[in-house]
């Protein structure tokens, strides 16, 4: 049997079987891969391949020669070459987090990386390298950073101490020598920057791309280093102010306030401890670095609290009020970014001692109040009203809710019972004294099922509702008093 065999439509010879010519298709496949890495130093190419195979009908007489598989290799391959449609070069993929780019070559990546560096490294202390990804299957690389000017024992050329640890160094020789930090002079410390780390996950991977889709250098350095507004907790800090904390973060009172729903005006209340939403401008990829410093600086102590087990937690008294002190110190200061991360005071000299806030602030949960009925309508909200039933006052002091007589009554919080009875305008009434000195009261009831003197839980049903007293249908009114003076419930209500 004979076979006439084309490929991409373009004869390249006869052979006996359709597996010889697939034999020869794979040859002159290897040797173009061949030629295009010796070539190319290792671009791919895309040739198309289609192969056909038909049979020959043998006539008397005719030419009935099989040509040789070598040679049919051979104008496959020729075939191959003519048909190169798309060129793949081996170049670089680099993922940071969430972000990727494609980059030309290894030494690329390297000045990406190296850039982001120096924006905190200007005297190029630091650089990057490469390394395989120990945890990954797949040949992955990630970054680290080394030092550029590893110190070295001048009889063996070996590194004293790892690159990035100066401050190490200088902790061992201070314990050789039993000399503290402490009993150290501030010219003695090494200062400056002397560790730093990508802050984020890289991961970089060959790749076979086309051209177009890679990222010019510059590109990709102004995509990776330049700020985005990136939200961050920041935790109050005794001292600051809304201000402060604006000046700090370079915004303005109202961006904070417009990020925070706790905070409603710039006269809102901040302590210590809280924890608002701000926004930081904050490149692509976070870099970690370490510096010794040496700090004049105002500072403020922590303010003391003396815990008052008589008095609810939303009371307090300032005894002393604070005033800073001024020190020097040696910081040992972790970034992220430009972001202060950490600080350590390794050396402290006070000039003159900060006096601490004394605050007096009562220990004791204060108790909460929740609605006295179940559903319920409202007819009549707190505070001046047009047109009262007659005999009622034009200043609402409490809230009307509409409902069936019969309704259960709770109490609204945990207290004792003062009254419950007649109440002439109020009809069947119900007044509960609390704790905090706060009492409430529950007016136009049809029947009470407390007595004065008792005491109740939240939530316990101590009435029915009904129509009684000056009342122009079935409701329950209720009130809140603080300290004898009737508030908007509304905003006591949990």
């Amino acid at each position: 049997m004979r076979l006439a065999v084309t490929l991409n439509n373009i004869s390249v010879g006869t052979l006996a079987s359709r597996e010889e010519a697939l034999s020869c298709l794979r040859a002159a496949r290897r040797t173009f891969a061949k030629e295009r890495i010796h070539v190319s130093g290792g671009t791919l190419a895309l040739s198309d391949a289609e192969l056909s195979v038909t049979n020959i009908t043998n006539i008397a007489g005719a030419d009935q020669r099989i040509d040789a598989p070598e040679e049919v290799a051979k104008s496959m391959l020729a075939v191959l070459r003519g048909n190169v449609h798309a060129t793949l070069g081996k170049h670089y993929t680099v993922k940071i987090d969430d972000y990727s780019v494609n980059l030309a070559s290894a030494e690329e990546v390297l000045s990406l990386l190296d850039t982001a560096l120096a924006m905190y490294d200007p005297d190029g202390r630091y650089h990057s390298s490469l390394i395989l990804e120990p945890t990954r299957e797949v040949n992955v690389l990630t970054a680290r950073v080394e030092s550029t000017e590893p110190e070295t024992d001048k009889d063996t050329d070996e590194p004293l101490f790892p690159a990035g640890g100066a401050f190490q160094e200088l902790s061992r020789v201070a314990g050789e020598t039993e000399k503290s930090a402490e009993d150290m002079d501030f010219s003695e410390f090494p200062l400056g920057l002397f560790s730093m780390s990508f802050a984020d996950r890289i991961e970089v991977v060959e790749a076979y791309l086309p051209e177009s889709e890679l990222t010019e250098l510059d590109t990709a350095i102004a995509e990776v280093t330049k700020d985005r507004e990136t939200p961050q907790v920041y935790e109050v800090k005794s001292g600051d102010t809304l201000s402060v904390i604006a000046e700090k973060f370079g915004l303005t009172v109202d961006a904070i306030i417009s990020m925070n729903e706790t905070l409603e005006d710039a006269g809102s209340t901040i302590r210590p401890e809280d924890e608002i939403i701000v926004t930081v401008p904050e490149p692509e990829l976070a870099v970690r670095y370490e510096t010794e410093e040496y700090i004049e600086e105002s500072y403020e102590a922590e303010p003391v609290i003396v815990p008052n087990d008589e008095w609810y937690t939303n009371h307090s008294v300032t005894l002393q009020e604070p005033s800073s002190g001024y020190h020097k110190i040696i910081s040992k200061t972790t970034y992220i970014n430009r972001t202060e991360v950490a600080r350590d005071i390794v050396k402290e000299e006070v000039t003159w001692e900060a006096v601490p806030k004394i605050i007096e602030r009562g220990t004791k949960v204060p108790p909460t109040y929740i609605k006295p009925i179940s559903g319920g309508r409202m007819t009549s909200p707190f505070g001046r009203r047009k047109r009262p039933t007659k005999g009622a006052s034009t200043y609402h002091k409490g809230i009307d809710w509409a409902t069936p007589v019969g309704t259960a009554v709770v109490a609204s919080s945990a207290g004792v019972v003062t009254k419950a009875g007649w109440g002439s305008g109020y009809g069947y009434v119900v007044y509960i004294q609390h704790p905090n000195g706060m009492s409430t009261r529950y007016g136009h009831l049809s029947k009470v099922l407390v007595k004065a003197g008792q005491s109740v839980s939240q939530g316990q049903k101590i009435a029915l509702s009904g129509n009684t007293g000056v009342s122009t249908g079935p409701h329950i009114h209720f009130e809140i008093l603080v300290n004898g003076a009737q508030v908007n419930p509304l905003n006591y209500l949990n």
